[in-house]
């Protein structure tokens, strides 16, 4: 029996609306597991220890400035069942890093069906396509990843250092983040946005 438009579930999409996600500026992304599987290691003691599926994630990660020449990779730490990370693009001609997008100038963007070749999405899609090649050639797990990722942009050097932060502290508040299963409570969603 076929669904009716109105029966079907649609997915609200985590993007602001009309952003560039290929310009310059700096991005939070967090990437996670399906049904938050631990699958790249466990925190012992506040510390992150990777088992062999965690460091295939790490060198995955690290591998993405050699796909994208254009990116530059800020903090980053891999999570039994997520990774963070801040991947900062950089077109412009002359090479200089400026964190901050540009205005957005209130104009909908153009955009070829697809996700742009220098995009957030694209950067993000190769990443998830390493790990989960890697885990179908030596596991049995299959599904790996969330159909999609969170992203934040990153728009002051405030906001950055505060996000670094929390990447590095991560291990050390698993007990309370929201995507471990077994916590008693909850992180703030909101403890990083400006």
């Amino acid at each position: 029996m076929m669904e009716t438009n109105q029966n079907k579930r649609h997915r609200r999409s985590v993007r602001l609306q009309d952003y560039d996600y290929s310009q310059s500026g700096a991005y939070f992304v967090t990437v996670c597991t399906q049904r938050r599987a631990c699958l790249f290691g466990e925190i012992v003691d506040g510390a992150m220890q990777v088992n062999e599926a965690g460091r295939m994630l790490e060198q995955c990660w690290l591998a993405i400035p050699h796909h994208f020449p254009h990116v530059d990779l800020d903090a980053f730490v891999v999570m039994p069942n997520h990774a963070h990370g801040i991947v900062i693009i950089d077109d412009s001609p002359v090479g200089a890093k400026n964190l901050s997008p540009l205005p957005n100038t209130n104009r909908p963007v153009q955009r070829p069906l697809g996700t742009p070749s220098k995009s957030i999405g694209s950067i993000i899609r190769g990443f998830k396509i390493g790990v989960t090649k890697w885990f179908r050639e030596k596991t049995d797990t299959h599904a790996v990843w969330q159909r999609n990722y969170y992203e934040h942009v990153i728009r002051s050097e405030q906001s950055l250092i505060r996000i670094r932060q929390y990447i590095q502290d991560n291990p050390a508040s698993w007990a309370f983040d929201r995507e471990n299963p077994a916590a008693a409570t909850r992180e703030a969603e909101d403890a990083l946005h400006e």
